[in-house]
């Protein structure tokens, strides 16, 4: 898969295509639709498809301080873009000055004069240009004077993760923030996963006999609620079942929250320095403090073993 980052990236001699536009944070099975559908419509016509997304999220830009928590970094998105069949990424980079488009000048740059639509494939909701004034309806008018067509798809599927809500990004960021990673798992159509560098924290699991993986988390990423989960810890590209630990270890008095992930009957394991990534399979229990190190050992050997089963049984 092809993969820009702004609209100079993109090919001189690029040709006609099918694009589909939005932030898809997470690449939930809302959204696999939507991809999905652009995808089977590109080999229908015989022309690539493309995703079209932004960098940072908008809500950045228009409301400085209030980006949401991020389900997937963009570098994560194209891998399971590519894995639907998507043909190219385009990441826009959003300035000040790019939100000022209308949504006119926004179809003229970007889906004309740049990708050439042959076909804009998107969900009922999608809102683009200044002030999210342009909508589907918009961009079919329009599709007639620029010899585009517009399919609309529904991407509102449900099931049991939040008590039957439609599945969107918002309400996986909930159920994460929540400790629900069963629940946003049946959302995103896998576990949800955190990514970051394994940096030297204070050490105590190697003390104590369960050295861990102390992740640097990517910025804005979105983290499950404190607590111990079973999971897979993925280094190397090597995925090994894990006890994973978040919060900000009370039984030492910590402050600072963080992400650990011990590899379960590994040994040796030199992580350090390395770009890791964490999947959530289950949430096993919350954080606590126990009333001795024998106390605490019990425990964390306790959840060794359900993080055993759970990760054996998946």
């Amino acid at each position: 898969m092809q993969r820009w980052r702004g609209l100079e990236d993109i090919p001189q001699d690029w040709g006609r295509s099918v694009v589909t536009i939005g932030s898809y944070d997470g690449v939930h099975r809302g959204h696999q639709l939507i991809i999905g559908r652009a995808v089977a419509r590109a080999r229908e016509l015989g022309v690539p498809s493309v995703v079209v997304t932004f960098d940072p999220h908008p809500s950045e830009v228009v409301r400085p301080g209030s980006h949401p928590p991020l389900l997937a970094p963009h570098h994560r998105r194209a891998e399971l873009m590519a894995e639907l069949g998507v043909d190219a990424a385009l990441i826009l980079p959003f300035t000040t000055e790019f939100s000022k488009l209308s949504p006119a000048d926004f179809i003229v740059k970007v889906l004309v004069d740049k990708l050439h639509a042959r076909a804009v494939i998107e969900g009922p909701n999608f809102r683009f240009g200044h002030k999210a004034a342009g909508n589907v309806g918009f961009l079919a008018e329009l599709g007639t004077t620029y010899d585009y067509e517009v399919e609309v798809v529904d991407l509102y599927v449900s099931g049991a993760a939040g008590g039957g809500e439609p599945f969107s990004s918002t309400l996986t960021r909930r159920l994460i923030a929540e400790g629900d990673v069963e629940g946003a798992a049946e959302i995103l159509g896998r576990p949800h996963r955190v990514e970051g560098v394994v940096v030297r924290g204070a050490q105590r699991g190697r003390e104590l006999g369960y050295p861990t993986a102390n992740v640097e988390t990517l910025p804005h990423t979105a983290i499950p609620a404190d607590g111990v989960y079973a999971g897979w810890l993925t280094a190397d590209g090597e995925k090994m079942p894990a006890a994973i630990s978040v919060g900000t270890n009370p039984q030492f008095d910590g402050t600072e929250r963080t992400v650990e992930a011990y590899a379960i009957d590994r040994v040796g394991l030199d992580l350090y320095g390395l770009h890791v990534a964490v999947d959530f399979l289950a949430y096993v229990r919350g954080q606590e403090k126990f009333d001795s190190i024998d106390a605490l050992l019990d425990a964390i050997a306790a959840d060794v073993k359900k993080c055993r089963e759970l990760t054996g049984a998946a």
